[in-house]
């Protein structure tokens, strides 16, 4: 007799927003779907802090923030825990701040009006290691801002991708190239003439070599070594 596979632990969420009111409704939210809120920060410092002590593998990170934005939180929990991921929270669909977050290795952003499910659905999303963000939406971020350097970079930080592309094949740079225009895996395998398990496995290898996170991160660099130009 086959024994069950047990069933995966819910993942562990720690929300990060200096409004009390967004704490407690995603809170509600994510616990009556059966997600483990571990911890409430309200403010950039509070939410390092605790990342560090509860260890949790997703963490909603609100962009504006006394005594510490969410950006520099989210650089300082990346840097100490890479496996963790961080969805930004934020009022504007075109934050500028978005565009620094993702570069920095955040999985995506949700908007604070986001629906219960959705919200639900993006924490578990990203828990698996995969970007909230379809590369087509993060590609109309890089777009208006892949120009621009953020205007609140942390200074001195160092950037984790590696932006040498000669390190890649070339079938590995055409991947990251049309990864940046946003193709799906499907997308990719079909205009390549390719199988999608031997597209995965090039997009693995594209993100080993240039340690990259995830495809939001992809999109971005594509844009910033110039493979991809706005309007392409």
């Amino acid at each position: 007799m086959t024994t069950p596979a047990a069933a995966e632990p819910p993942p562990r969420v720690l929300i990060a927003d200096d409004q009390e009111l967004i704490r407690t409704g995603f809170r509600m939210i994510l616990t009556a779907r059966g997600i483990d809120v571990v911890g409430e920060a309200a403010d950039g410092a509070e939410a390092v802090a605790l990342a560090a002590r509860l260890r949790p593998d997703v963490v909603l990170m609100d962009i504006r923030m006394p005594e510490m934005d969410g950006l520099e939180a989210a650089r300082r929990v990346l840097a100490r825990q890479p496996d963790c991921r961080v969805l930004m929270l934020t009022t504007f669909d075109l934050d500028r701040y978005i565009y620094a977050a993702l570069a920095l290795g955040a999985s995506g952003f949700l908007l604070k009006d986001v629906t219960a499910a959705h919200l639900a659905a993006a924490v578990r999303l990203v828990d698996t290691g995969d970007a909230l963000l379809s590369p087509s939406i993060t590609r109309r971020l890089v777009e208006r801002f892949a120009t621009e350097r953020p205007t609140r970079e942390p200074p001195g930080h160092p950037r984790a991708v590696h932006r040498d592309l000669t390190t890649l094949t070339p079938r590995e740079l055409e991947v990251l190239t049309l990864l940046g225009r946003g193709l799906s895996n499907a997308e990719l395998a079909a205009q390549l003439t390719l199988s999608e398990a031997t597209v995965k496995t090039h997009v693995a290898r594209i993100f080993a070599k240039l340690s990259l996170r995830d495809r939001a991160q992809a999109v971005v660099l594509a844009y910033e070594t110039g493979l991809v130009a706005p309007g392409d």
